[in-house]
């Protein structure tokens, strides 16, 4: 009760706030590069939060140019390796999961009894949602101390990228956790790929300080935000690539969602919620055929 209380009041406040005002000033002082203020704020993250930048292919963290630079860092060749299993669906991102399970009746588990639906979080668009109805999810945090970069599960086909705009509250726990139909509130980019499990989205959720979304197909998506959903469909040269691969990345910290259809993957019955997850690691399988 008293933990329900104390997220529920951390919560709050975060509805009044000018997120987007607050994450433009944000977006700003990241990309200052101003010796003193980089510095300062790289290492004041790097000791609060325990970054481990041994693993960063520049482990000195006054040689970024800025704090967004540094809070995007590339790793050391090898850091991440990717599980051997030919089947495996594999990790997008470091981070913890926030939830993994089924897609029921289009509905995905938030937390505490809290769900949010499918066809919401990718903009509203029926037939977008539909081929994950009775599916699979995992919902996977980046906390502040994390590998910024996204990469594919699997090898993929893009077909579709729907930018929706929203909220930008917290997505940490203590949000998660009192927030109702928060990753379908806040403005996200939905990139929906063609594999070889069938269609998958990788969705890509901004949050409080989330100055900016970016893809490697086509840089910053946001900002600028909008009042209305955004797509772009590709087909001819649309990218592929490969399981791994950088697709995207958050400039400051945030929340991965992947969907997959109906019996087109299966967890790793061991992963709960609360897990630490390594980019690279096996998820799950593909289902056989």
């Amino acid at each position: 009760m008293l933990k329900t209380l104390t997220e529920t009041l951390f919560s709050l406040p975060q509805y009044i706030l000018p997120h987007h005002a607050l994450s433009g000033v944000m977006h700003k002082l990241a990309r200052c590069e101003n010796r003193a203020w980089k510095n300062a704020f790289i290492n004041t993250i790097v000791q609060i939060y325990g970054v481990d930048l041994n693993e960063a292919a520049e482990p000195d963290p006054n040689a970024y140019p800025s704090f967004n630079a540094f809070f995007t860092r590339a790793l050391k060749q090898g850091a991440r390796p990717l599980s051997p299993d030919e089947d495996a669906l594999v990790c997008p991102a470091d981070g913890a999961i926030s939830q993994i399970g089924d897609i029921t009746d289009g509905r995905l588990f938030q937390a505490k009894g809290k769900f949010f639906n499918t066809t919401e979080l990718l903009g509203g668009d029926d037939d977008l949602a539909k081929p994950f109805e009775n599916g699979k999810f995992v919902t996977i945090y980046l906390s502040p101390r994390d590998y910024h970069r996204l990469h594919m599960p699997l090898s993929g086909t893009l077909r579709e990228m729907v930018h929706v705009p929203g909220r930008l509250f917290s997505v940490n726990a203590a949000t998660v956790n009192s927030v109702p139909n928060l990753f379908a509130r806040n403005e996200r980019v939905a990139a929906i790929f063609d594999t070889e499990a069938g269609p998958m989205a990788l969705v890509l959720v901004g949050a409080i300080f989330v100055a900016s979304i970016e893809t490697i197909w086509h840089g910053e998506v946001t900002p600028p935000t909008s009042g209305d959903v955004r797509s772009w469909t590709y087909s001819g040269e649309a990218p592929h690539l490969g399981k791994g691969e950088e697709m995207g990345r958050f400039n400051m910290g945030s929340t991965i969602i992947v969907l997959f259809g109906d019996q087109a993957v299966g967890w790793e019955n061991s992963l709960k919620a609360g897990d630490k997850v390594k980019l690279g690691q096996k998820l799950g399988l593909l289902a056989k055929r």
